[in-house]
């Protein structure tokens, strides 16, 4: 994780979510060049999936897009993005991506996305900040409709129950 004082290269807003949890699920992400105001956009879905899945497949792909080492700042409203980069992951690779669950050890859940990230997070210098979900940040509301249009394509018309990451 980088210091708090530097400002960072490129600022990455991430979403997923999912109608019904598990369910059809979507991811997006935004990518901004504060320096050159060059910004993307990317979403993708899964027909069968869980919103924590696709809050973790929202920043992999993000970074993946990254040609250099670079300084992120990542903007999220998923707090289990959050605490799984900045506490959880270090104990996970200490005890072999591993949990403690009641009186036994259990792989850790998501365990393969976990690994891209801390690849991808060994690769960049990465600033996490979270962002209040469906609070009118307009990169966080973009990557949610991004995200929700994702998955409806896995819907068929019918309309379900959403779960969204985001604390809720």
């Amino acid at each position: 994780m980088a210091n708090n004082n530097e400002q960072p290269e490129v600022v990455l807003y991430t979403d997923g979510g999912c109608s019904g949890n598990p369910g059809p699920g979507g991811w997006a992400y935004i990518l901004v060049h504060p320096a050159t105001g060059k910004t993307v956009e990317q979403s993708g879905g899964e027909p069968e999936t869980t919103n924590n899945r696709m809050e973790l497949q929202a920043v992999v792909e993000g970074l993946q897009v990254l040609k250099r080492p670079t300084f992120v700042e990542l903007m999220t409203d998923s707090v289990y993005v959050g605490k799984g980069l900045s506490e959880w992951m270090p104990k996970w690779k200490a005890n072999g991506w591993r949990r403690r669950e009641n009186n036994s050890w259990k792989e850790v859940k998501n365990v393969d996305l976990w690994q891209q990230l801390d690849k991808l997070a060994a690769q960049h210098r990465l600033k996490y900040t979270r962002v209040a979900g469906h609070s009118g940040h307009p990169e966080n509301d973009r990557c949610d409709e991004l995200a929700v249009a994702a998955y409806q394509q896995f819907l068929g018309g019918k309309r379900s129950s959403r779960a969204t990451g985001g604390g809720e």
